[in-house]
């Protein structure tokens, strides 16, 4: 690429990366085209993303290096031309080979060169050539002797980064890595700010309570949202983290209480993403698991709005499992059930859960949001054959600071839920591996 001129004549900063090296003349003179020149320790180089989609780029060398440089080239669309002796067939047949030594000519027309064989004096007249032509090279043997520098890149939702680490590959390398971990999990203030002109929805499970207990997908979601629309059991320190001009609605769902309606909700979020908002709808434990996460799929499938979900680990397989009772243990449970505790248990079975069923079953019984009916439903068990003393518990608030448990035969939890004063939110366990651990020293009691 020429440099752009001056009134007293062309002249270039070689390298277009800021590897922290200057490079100046002999005679510490401003350097022009063609010129000998003496790297010092200091380059002044000015990054740039280059588009070289349909230019002509030159890979000199048909080794490892080139190859990795010649598919990315490719990848960028650019118009390559490896000169080589030797090229491997999956090279040939993605751009231009010429398998024969390197010729200056080589060079006419190109935007860019890459010289990439293993000897030092072929990689030096490649530089020369260019050189006289105005064209950038990179030097894979002597990154200091050629004009650019090809950084180490990571990409993520439209983010380029390039690292160049002095000259130094593993120094560049071991920061890009470190970058692109902390977009991964949003770490790193990543959200788009400019409008995008296209909105949707993520159904993101939160799971349990303690923020560290999301997927990696989740937390970036949500560092990348313009609005999250956020449940009362859903781990809130995350929101605190968020950016001040995100738009955070709090449905507070709860028994008997719920700032917006499931309509409203849905249509909260249709409404943000039509007007061309990143939308995070942010729920405890997973969506699909007693979160009504499928009806608002549906909304968004109803409205045009393109709707993805995520995962979430739910409270009744993290709960048990920090209170050190396995819902599976061989020769106790070979399977468990989850249920909902929040009907009457004296419905018939078509009408709602099927307890008797439930009562012959020999695994474990797992239930959500039956704090409200638990003598309820511990008198249906035990009259339909579930045995009195059958080892029970309530983990309360679990994940959290706030974790409780207690554990009791399943005639007495109930009674002794209440005379603890533990409600809401928590997970029931009954069957008998709820003391198959008691006797150890369980993960967090």
């Amino acid at each position: 690429m020429p440099c752009a001129p001056r009134a007293d004549g062309p002249t270039c900063t070689r390298g277009v990366e800021n590897h922290g090296a200057d490079v100046t003349s002999a005679a510490h003179g401003r350097l022009g085209w063609g010129e000998n020149v003496r790297v010092t320790d200091r380059v002044n180089g000015y990054p740039l993303l280059l588009d070289l989609a349909g230019r002509r780029v030159v890979v000199v060398g048909g080794g490892v290096v080139a190859s990795r440089r010649t598919r990315g080239l490719h990848e960028a669309g650019a118009d390559v031309l490896v000169v080589a002796p030797e090229v491997t067939d999956e090279v040939a047949a993605l751009v231009t080979v010429r398998r024969r030594a390197f010729e200056p000519g080589d060079l006419d027309g190109a935007w860019l060169v890459m010289a990439c064989t293993d000897d030092p004096q072929v990689n030096a007249a490649v530089a020369a050539a260019a050189e006289q032509r105005r064209v950038f090279c990179v030097r894979a043997d002597a990154a200091a002797e050629g004009t650019a520098r090809t950084p180490a890149v990571a990409r993520h939702d439209g983010v380029v980064v390039a690292v160049n680490g002095g000259d130094d590959p593993a120094r560049a390398a071991a920061l890009r890595d470190a970058i692109a971990a902390a977009l991964e999990v949003g770490d790193l203030p990543a959200r788009r700010v400019r409008p995008t002109g296209r909105g949707e929805v993520a159904l993101v499970g939160g799971g349990p309570g303690d923020p560290e207990l999301i997927t990696v997908r989740g937390r970036r979601l949500v560092a990348q949202a313009d609005v999250v629309v956020v449940d009362r059991l859903a781990p809130r320190d995350l929101i605190d983290t968020l950016a001040d001009d995100v738009e955070v609605i709090d449905c507070g769902k709860s028994a008997h209480r719920h700032n917006l309606t499931q309509d409203e909700i849905n249509a909260v979020l249709v409404d943000r993403a039509v007007a061309g908002k990143r939308v995070v709808r942010l729920k405890g434990g997973d969506p699909f698991v007693f979160g009504r996460g499928g009806e608002e799929w549906l909304a968004c499938v109803a409205a045009g709005v393109p709707v993805t979900v995520v995962p979430g680990l739910s409270s009744a397989l993290a709960g048990p499992a920090l209170a050190g009772i396995p819902l599976t243990h061989r020769g106790l449970a070979a399977d468990f059930t989850v249920v909902s505790g929040h009907l009457d248990p004296g419905r018939p079975a078509d009408e709602g859960i099927d307890w008797p069923g439930l009562a012959a079953h020999g695994g474990t019984l797992v239930l959500l949001m039956a704090m409200e009916r638990l003598d309820l439903i511990a008198k249906e068990l035990i009259e339909h054959g579930t045995a009195p003393d059958m080892p029970a518990a309530v983990v309360h608030r679990a994940t959290t600071p706030q974790q409780r448990v207690l554990r009791a035969r399943l005639d007495e939890l109930a009674a002794l839920a209440r005379r603890e004063n533990v409600g809401a939110p928590a997970v029931v366990v009954i069957g008998r591996v709820v003391d198959v651990l008691a006797g150890s020293s369980s993960p967090r009691t």
